[in-house]
C-alpha cells in the first residue's frame, strides 16, 4: 500500500488567504510531497461551498501533474453524473498524458442536491447516471472516439462509494473500491462476480481520518476550530435544499480526541506515526489495500502543521506500512 495526501483547497473566511496565494501555496506543497516521496496526491470535488471547496479537481490535478515527477495523481472523487462522458474522458486523458501516466481516477455519485441542480442533473438518478458515464467513458477511450487518449491502458479507476449499493456497482464495473471497509467488502466481491470479473483482482483504497503530529495533544488544540468548521459545513451541506433543518453547530470544545484502538475510525484522529501505523494495521486487516489517503489540511489549519503532517506521512508513516 502507498501513502497519499488529499487536498480540498478549503479557504474559510476566518483564516482566508488571497485565492491566488492559496492555490500557489498548495502547488508548492504538492511539489514538496513529491520530493519527500509521498505515494499520491489526491484532489476532491464539491460545488458552491462558502469556503471555496475545490470545484474542478481534474483542472488542479493537471497543474499538480505538471509540477511533479513521480507521485501518483488521483481524484477522490470526481462526480461523473455532472459531466458528459466525452468531457470526462477528454479531461482525464489529458491529466494522464501530462503526468506521464500517473493518473488514478476516483469517481463518486455525490450526495448534495444543490450540486446536481447547479449542473441541471437529476439527483434521483445519480447512481444510474454515474454507472452509465463510467462505462461510456471507457468505451470512448477503447474505441478512440476522443483524442488523444490516455497513456495508461487501462487507467486505474476507483469507485468512491460507501454503501452496499455503490460497492456492488464498483464490483460490476470491475474497478477498485475507494472504501476499505469489511462491512461492504462482501458486496464489492459479489459485484465483481456479477460483472464477470475475478475476485482475485479485488482492490480497495481509503481516505483515512488521521493526521500526524509530533505532539498530538498540542496539535489537537490548534486543529479543533478548523475541524469544527469542516464538520459543520458538511453537516449543513448534506441537508441543503432538502427542507430538513441544519443540525446545531458543533463547537471546538465539544470535539474529543479519545480513540478506541479497537473501534471504528473517529471523525479525525491526530496521532504519531507509530500510533497511526498500528491503528491502520488493525482496521485494514485482511483487505487488499492499494492506497491510503490522508488529509493534508483541515479547513485552513496553520501552515506549520500542514507541512509537518506531510513530512511525517511521507517519511515516517509510509516506511512503517511497507
Amino acid at each position: 500500500m502507498d501513502v497519499g495526501i488529499l487536498f480540498d483547497l478549503r479557504n474559510p473566511v476566518q483564516w482566508e488567504r488571497p485565492w491566488d496565494v492559496h492555490y500557489s501555496r498548495t502547488l508548492e506543497l504538492c511539489e514538496e510531497a513529491d520530493r519527500l516521496g509521498a505515494g499520491g496526491l489526491w484532489f476532491t470535488e464539491h460545488h458552491a461551498f462558502e469556503d471555496g471547496y475545490l470545484p474542478q479537481p481534474l483542472t488542479f490535478a493537471a497543474a499538480a501533474a505538471a509540477r511533479t515527477r513521480r507521485v501518483r495523481i488521483g481524484t477522490s472523487v470526481v462526480l461523473p453524473a455532472l459531466r458528459k462522458p466525452a468531457q470526462l474522458a477528454e479531461e482525464a486523458a489529458l491529466v494522464d498524458l501530462i503526468s506521464g501516466g500517473r493518473l488514478e481516477l476516483g469517481l463518486g455519485a455525490g450526495y448534495r442536491l444543490p450540486e446536481y441542480r447547479l449542473f441541471g442533473a437529476d439527483f434521483t438518478k445519480r447512481f444510474a447516471t454515474t454507472e452509465y458515464t463510467i462505462r461510456e467513458m471507457r468505451r470512448l477511450w477503447a474505441e478512440g472516439e476522443v483524442t488523444p487518449g490516455p497513456l495508461q491502458e487501462p487507467v486505474p479507476l476507483w469507485g468512491g462509494f460507501y454503501g452496499p449499493r455503490g460497492a456492488r456497482m464498483a464490483g460490476r464495473l470491475g474497478i477498485g473500491l475507494l472504501h476499505a471497509s469489511a462491512s461492504v467488502y462482501e458486496h464489492y466481491l459479489a459485484g465483481l462476480e456479477e460483472g464477470g470479473h475475478s475476485t482475485a483482482d479485488a482492490r480497495v483504497s481509503e481516505v483515512v481520518p488521521i493526521m500526524l503530529a509530533d505532539d498530538p495533544e498540542e496539535a489537537w488544540q490548534r486543529v479543533a476550530p478548523h475541524l469544527a468548521h469542516q464538520m459543520n459545513s458538511y453537516r449543513t451541506a448534506a441537508v441543503e435544499g432538502t427542507g430538513t433543518p441544519a443540525p446545531p453547530p458543533i463547537r471546538p470544545e465539544e470535539l474529543l480526541r479519545g480513540v478506541d484502538p479497537d473501534g471504528p475510525w473517529g471523525v479525525l484522529e491526530i496521532l504519531t506515526p507509530d500510533e497511526a501505523a498500528e491503528r491502520i494495521r488493525r482496521n485494514m486487516r485482511d483487505l487488499p489495500v492499494r492506497h491510503l489517503i490522508f488529509w493534508a489540511s483541515i479547513a485552513g489549519m496553520p501552515d506549520d502543521l500542514v507541512v509537518r503532517n506531510i513530512e511525517l506521512l511521507s517519511q515516517k508513516l509510509a516506511p512503517l506500512l511497507r
